[in-house]
């Protein structure tokens, strides 16, 4: 099994790219947030893979950080879950703010992601809410923190923007003057 590649870029065309190792050009599918940190063209990148032998593919996927691999790997395991929805999940939301979302029972959140429908959603929670996969979780979202997300993600922002957001918020402020500060502090990043 190819446990990681480190070579030259040849090409990217999301959500593959072509890394050339010992002269040998390997197509990689990766999430969009490896993507979006990769280095350029011509320049040299080291990814963990996470190789699929199938009866008709051998298909190599590819993260920028450890903890990218391992909910991959995690996500897999559970039922009517494949690679290609792992990585869809991987690009939807990162590997935190997955582990967060699965620890706290946010099925709705989960159900955003393209693919995931609710059946899924509580799989996903059900399954994996005791495995290694809460380790990628480094500070509970409080009930207000939760309200503040939801509110900021009904107005149009993404999930990630909301967490960075609502993550800033002091813990002794209600939801509705959380939401206040993060409207605020969304408004002069834009």
């Amino acid at each position: 099994m190819i446990a990681s590649v480190r070579g030259k870029i040849l090409q990217k065309n999301p959500p593959q790219i072509v890394v050339e190792c010992g002269g040998i050009g390997y197509e990689i599918d990766v999430p969009m947030s490896t993507f979006y940190n990769l280095p350029d063209i011509g320049e040299e990148v080291f990814l963990s893979t996470v190789m699929i032998v199938r009866e008709d593919a051998q298909l190599l996927y590819g993260f920028l950080t450890a903890q990218e691999k391992e909910v991959f790997k995690l996500l897999m395991k559970v039922s009517g879950i494949g690679p290609r929805i792992s990585l869809a999940v991987l690009s939807s939301m990162s590997a935190e703010d997955i582990g967060n979302a699965i620890a706290n029972g946010e099925v709705g959140l989960l159900t955003k992601i393209p693919g995931i429908g609710k059946k899924t959603a509580e799989r996903m929670v059900l399954e994996l809410k005791d495995k290694v996969l809460v380790t990628a979780v480094s500070s509970p979202v409080s009930n207000v923190q939760s309200e503040i997300i939801q509110a900021l993600t009904a107005l149009g922002f993404s999930d990630r923007e909301a967490r960075l957001a609502a993550k800033q918020v002091p813990a002794d402020v209600d939801a509705s003057e959380g939401i206040r500060l993060c409207l605020r502090q969304l408004a002069q990043k834009g």
